[in-house]
């Protein structure tokens, strides 16, 4: 399973974790998930590239490349 960590900068707080984590959730593949509030980072296990982007910005944050 490949693991990928993505910059997400906008995220600052326990809310911003619960709903990343909530909105992954559903991705098929995924296994784990990885908030990092302090690097603004989240890792997943698993799951496609461009589902996992699109969750995250569905969810209301910026993926930076």
């Amino acid at each position: 399973m490949t693991t990928t960590t993505y910059s997400v900068p906008e995220i600052s707080c326990d809310h911003c974790r619960t709903t990343i984590e909530s909105a992954l959730a559903g991705i098929d593949g995924v296994g784990s998930v990885d908030v990092d509030l302090d690097a603004e980072t989240v890792t997943v296990a698993g799951g496609e590239r461009d589902a996992v982007v699109a969750a995250i910005e569905d969810a209301g944050f910026d993926v930076e490349s």
